[in-house]
């Protein structure tokens, strides 16, 4: 089973003719997800490698009407503009590949979607990807079935390059993936670990959760939060990338635009202890999480 991508997921890439959109086709057609239509303002009547282009979601969502998820490669500062488009025609599920996207923009169409009830997966999120059942985005590449296999461990990352990264070393030890997808790592994201935790804790088939996450922000203190709250069935392994940040001074900007060194929460040290306490695994390193997996699930998956 998995979580948002599924064999009926729909698609409708916003920005498809560009050098991200075409590539982004490829690859969710290689894990066999359905696109039906692109959408890029001023190309209507085109079409993106046998993909019909429309100039407007609007226009695309009445010649397509099952279209039930939208990813967005629109340049920053018009992604607010297509977002916003896509949420008016309501798609349940928009992600967002474009990164800068100015705060402000996200702020506002995160708010109308969350008052409308679509999801949203980003800004600068590499994509969602279920293994044997569909993709959307360019996790993986143009051809990522070598890199995830089918199996019940859930996987939520900051960055995207590690989504990859992680399944590949979780395959090593027999252990498939239900969906693995990357949130971004931008100050202010449409979904957080919590909102994902949600989902696969609900998920019948997905027997436990890999956490990626790194300094900067405060999403992994507020997972360990709803952990400790909750007392959740399945078990969460997570690491926390940037133990070296402790002695650099406060205000730096690593990578991403959430992370960022502050004093307090959002420090390595801060969500470490935050998670643990919650009663969160905590791996050291990449190899450690496959074995810890192994340990907690004692033998309940099978190689």
């Amino acid at each position: 089973m998995s979580i948002l991508v599924t064999k009926k997921t729909r698609a409708l890439i916003q920005g498809i003719t560009g050098k991200e959109g075409l590539r982004a086709l490829e690859g969710m057609r290689a894990c066999g997800t359905k696109v039906l239509a692109g959408v890029t303002p001023g190309k209507g009547g085109q079409n993106a490698d046998g993909v019909p282009v429309y100039n407007t979601v609007k226009e695309a969502i009445h010649r397509h009407p099952s279209i039930n998820a939208s990813l967005i490669v629109a340049p920053a500062p018009a992604v607010k503009n297509a977002a916003l488009e896509a949420i008016r025609q309501k798609i349940p599920l928009l992600t967002i590949l474009t990164e800068h996207v100015p705060v402000r923009d996200s702020a506002e169409l995160l708010a109308l979607a969350r008052k409308r009830g679509i999801r949203i997966i980003g800004p600068s999120s590499v994509g969602i990807i279920s293994p044997g059942e569909g993709k959307i985005g360019s996790i993986g590449g143009e051809d990522p079935t070598h890199l995830f296999h089918p199996g019940p461990i859930g996987v939520i990352s900051k960055s995207g390059g590690m989504t990859a990264e992680i399944a590949v070393i979780l395959n090593r030890f027999g252990l498939g993936q239900s969906t693995v997808l990357g949130i971004g790592g931008d100050q202010i994201v449409g979904s957080d670990f919590v909102d994902i935790v949600k989902l696969f804790e609900k998920d019948s088939e997905t027997r436990a959760i890999v956490v990626f996450g790194e300094v900067g922000g405060t999403y992994e203190e507020q997972l360990a939060e709803f952990v400790q709250k909750e007392k959740l069935k399945k078990p969460i392994i997570a690491i926390v990338a940037g133990k070296f940040t402790a002695l650099l001074p406060p205000g730096t900007v690593l990578g991403h635009a959430g992370a960022i060194v502050m004093k307090g929460r959002g420090g390595y040290e801060s969500k470490v202890e935050a998670l643990r306490q919650a009663g969160v695994f905590i791996a050291n390193t990449l190899e450690d999480i496959p074995l810890l997996l192994k340990k907690k699930l004692r033998g309940k998956i099978a190689s």
